[in-house]
């Protein structure tokens, strides 16, 4: 008889060489458990997904009640269904004037994808401008503009017309010009380690944009729906973008992604030729039910406003000789430590605490501090005190 954890490594696809291969149990709340019954503090969220941890009785609730009611039915954009059009409401009631029509994807890559097939549409031309030490997926056209020449370079050659400037370098911004469909970016890197624009960094992209006539993409798929501490990162920064994508804790724990423009801009995706976008699944309906629930929670429950509280409880927690620094807003940080640090051990010994953290693609110095919105007080002590002893046991 094969273990769960034979049968993953023969039959599930890896990918990497060294997988964590953690056996979950269960997961309440913002813990995880494993087979034995050990729990296990959940800061990594998912990568952001869980926003509301696991098992949240809202999100319970509203993906059986949907499920009783309908689940697939047709190809998106057929059906009227519920789910789906009361999302999309919400969501626009919430965004800037502009970004009110919302094409309902199944991940954050396909919204990338669907939101540089629609600046091609828009403005007639195929080239873009990306970001050094960004991430925003693996599908063709996403890892086309990752910002990392190392994770792109086993699947050359992509997509052409793409250049990749530094992020907070205002020299490089005069390389945007008409021949660009779109300039796509975070409003904090994420996988880079954290990274926000200086002073009016994110400003001066919009304004280059519009000069030249190309649209401003911008990823939310980490930063979005309250992570930072407002609903969406780039209200830190006093820009709106042409194009939103958003996934992630979008679904409430669910898969779905979404990108968001004008009702101008995404109806060129109905003619010339008609099914410009199309998805089998995407805007699953259980998938809009648990993301509209999980949302309704955040405001209803002012978890924006928590995370800004639990920033400064986890900024002033954290002081050790090995931590140089913390980047970020809300709970979305990156904890710089001491160079010479061996990460892979720190996270392995932290594991052994009861900590699931995690570190950045582009960022060897850092870990990040992304627990679930709901995260209490105590929760955020006994893991700060968990973090702590690990660094301590690095020094010993």
């Amino acid at each position: 008889m094969y273990s769960n954890r034979q049968l993953f490594l023969r039959h599930v696809a890896q990918t990497s060489e060294s997988s964590l291969q953690f056996e979950i149990e269960r997961a309440e709340g913002i813990f995880f458990y494993d087979t034995s019954g050990k729990s296990y503090i959940d800061l990594v969220s998912g990568v952001s997904v869980s926003a509301l941890g696991h098992g949240h009785p809202a999100v319970v609730k509203a993906v059986k009640d949907q499920v009783e009611r309908y689940m697939h039915t047709m190809v998106y954009g057929e059906f009227i269904q519920s789910p789906q059009v009361e999302y999309a409401e919400w969501l626009a009631g919430r965004l800037p004037v502009g970004l009110d029509n919302v094409f309902f994807v199944n991940s954050g890559s396909e919204a990338i994808d669907g939101a540089m097939k629609l600046a091609k549409r828009t403005t007639g031309r195929g080239n873009f401008i990306a970001f050094e030490k960004a991430y925003h997926g693996s599908t063709h056209g996403a890892m086309s503009i990752l910002g990392d020449m190392k994770a792109r370079s086993g699947y050359l050659p992509l997509l052409p017309g793409i250049k990749h400037i530094r992020f907070n370098f205002e020299e490089d911004l005069q390389m945007i010009n008409k021949d660009l469909a779109a300039v796509i970016l975070e409003p904090i890197q994420a996988e880079a380690g954290i990274i926000e624009p200086e002073g009016d960094f994110l400003s001066k992209v919009s304004e280059r944009c519009k000069q030249v006539g190309a649209l401003m993409i911008l990823d939310e798929i980490q930063t979005g729906m309250g992570r930072t501490g407002k609903f969406m990162a780039f209200e830190h920064y006093n820009v709106i973008p042409d194009i939103l994508c958003l996934a992630k804790s979008f679904g409430g724990g669910m898969p779905l992604g979404a990108f968001v423009s004008s009702k101008e801009l995404m109806s060129k995706f109905t003619f010339d030729p008609p099914l410009g976008h199309i998805t089998t699944f995407g805007g699953h309906p259980v998938s809009c039910a648990a993301g509209l629930a999980a949302q309704k929670v955040v405001e209803q429950n002012e978890l924006m406003d928590r995370a800004v509280q639990m920033e400064t409880r986890y900024r002033e927690g954290l002081k050790h000789p090995l931590i140089m620094g913390i980047r970020g807003r809300g709970l979305f940080l990156a904890v710089i430590l001491k160079e010479g640090v061996n990460m892979a051990r720190f996270i392995s010994l932290a594991f052994k605490n009861g900590l699931v953290i995690d570190r950045f693609l582009f960022s060897d110095d850092s870990f990040r501090i992304a627990p679930p919105l709901i995260i209490s007080e105590d929760e955020a002590d006994v893991s700060i005190e968990r973090v702590l002893g690990t660094l301590d046991s690095l020094m010993k």
